[in-house]
């Protein structure tokens, strides 16, 4: 049975290695990323973000509290339409945002822009907060029922049911894009992080593809039920003890603690430690790996949100922008003080491998919290982002087409786990998550009216 795997994982090497093909994607890759990922992207994202946080009158953070009780309290009625509880929803929509983004998207951001982009990353989460919340309004407020007589929604549905039907091809376009990304974002990257941190301890990456493989196939064979059933247990339990384990180097190096913010805030103006020593590349980096954390804007997780058992738009709202809270604020930023406080980003390294070196350096041994944080958040991100590529692929091709694409998803885990480079899988991911956002925000920002008069129309209970 090894020698079959050796064997197989031989066969996906020689294709790992061939550089044609590397090159290839680079060539078709890098004028659609400098389109996706170009200043007037990230200006639009901004935008987007300012509108609805002073539309709102900064409701989305005021209202942090609100959304916690509302998460604890609402389970989702029988009276209530949907298919999982607004907690579910959340856990759903956190599997796929929780997952490499936070611990080796952070340590690419920080080893090509420096500290300094863990900066901007707070900032765009900050004003991401309110996005995710207009989101997961529109997608509620607009979701529908399809053949099978579930609830769907997402971007696709709002721009379909809200802007009227001359913009029906924006949708097409949301859902095309998000379908093309989740194979990136959301299945490869991840597989690709994965069977890399295990080969550092001996594991062939053709094992971990097929392990991944089985375990993927077997929840979501069972559709959204089955996968917010294992993002509900997962996601919370992995996310406080990653908190821990984090807030333990970070207690060892205390000491450090406000250096390395004030490093965070010099460089983030400076350029100094990024690459190439541009300001502009530290803003770049902290973006795209803050959206790439917290995909705020991507309209990913209102797909997730639209299941939801509510008949409230807003209330889900309020429980849905924690999401980008948890993500980035919390999670994200323990990441960044481990890998600053202890020194390691001064090592070379990128990655996972970067945030495994800043572990073994405070706690020797300790890069098995890496290796399971990894696992577990790559696989429930995989989970995740499958329900977003399955119900992209039901808006454009049909009900019939669901089962074709699980099948599909799960052999892109194996694929994905031993196939491509470091450097390719995020570049490509990059550039999807950019082309699935700018369908979104434009429908967002044409939108935003009926966001902040429902929000105006609620009665928000104390």
């Amino acid at each position: 049975m090894l020698s079959t795997y050796l064997l197989i994982e031989s066969l996906f090497c020689t294709i790992h290695t061939t550089s044609s093909i590397e090159k290839n994607i680079e060539l078709i890759n890098t004028p659609l990323s400098n389109f996706a990922w170009g200043w007037p992207t990230v200006c639009l994202i901004t935008l987007t973000g300012l509108i609805f946080m002073f539309g709102l009158s900064f409701v989305p953070i005021i209202r942090i509290p609100y959304g916690i009780r509302m998460t604890l309290n609402s389970d989702g009625g029988d009276n209530e339409k949907g298919e999982i509880s607004p907690f579910q929803a959340l856990m759903t929509s956190l599997s796929a945002t929780i997952g490499t983004g936070n611990i080796a998207g952070v340590a690419a951001a920080i080893a090509v822009g420096g500290p300094g982009s863990v900066f901007w990353m707070w900032l765009i989460a900050i004003f991401g907060i309110a996005t995710k919340y207009a989101e997961a309004v529109l997608a509620v407020h607009y979701r529908e029922r399809d053949s099978l007589g579930n609830y769907v929604g997402g971007p696709m549905y709002y721009i379909k049911n809200g802007l009227g039907h001359n913009w029906k091809w924006l949708g097409g376009l949301f859902a095309l894009f998000g379908l093309l990304a989740g194979f990136g974002i959301g299945n490869g990257v991840q597989c690709f992080e994965v069977s890399s941190a295990l080969l550092r301890i001996g594991i062939p990456r053709i094992f971990t593809g097929f392990i991944l493989g089985f375990l993927v196939f077997s929840v979501i064979i069972g559709g959204v039920k089955r996968i917010a059933k294992a993002a509900s247990a997962i996601v919370p339990t992995m996310a406080i003890l990653y908190f821990l384990a984090c807030s333990l180097i970070i207690i060892l190096n205390f000491s450090s603690v406000p250096d390395a913010i004030m490093t965070i805030l010099q460089n983030a103006f400076t350029g100094k430690a990024a690459t190439g020593g541009a300001v502009s590349q530290v803003i770049l980096m902290g973006f795209k790996r803050g959206i790439f954390s917290n995909e705020a804007g991507l309209g990913s997780a209102p797909i997730a949100h639209a299941s939801a058992k509510t008949n409230d738009p807003v209330k889900q709202g309020t429980i849905a922008m924690l999401g980008t809270f948890i993500d980035t604020l919390i999670i994200c930023t323990m990441t960044a003080l481990v890998i600053i406080t202890t020194g390691a980003y001064k090592l070379g390294e990128s990655g996972s491998d970067l945030s495994i070196a800043a572990f073994n350096s405070a706690i020797p041994g300790s890069e098995w919290i890496v290796y399971i944080g990894l696992i577990t958040f790559a696989f429930t991100t995989v989970l995740g982002w499958s329900y977003y590529g399955e119900r992209c692929c039901e808006y454009l091709f049909g009900i019939k087409s669901i089962l074709p694409f699980r099948l599909l998803w799960v052999a892109v885990v194996v694929f994905g786990s031993v196939a491509g480079d470091r450097g390719v899988v995020w570049a490509v991911a990059d550039t999807l998550n950019g082309l699935m956002a700018i369908p979104n925000l434009i429908a967002l920002i044409m939108l935003s009216g009926t966001v902040i008069q429902l929000t105006k129309n609620y009665q928000f209970k104390s």
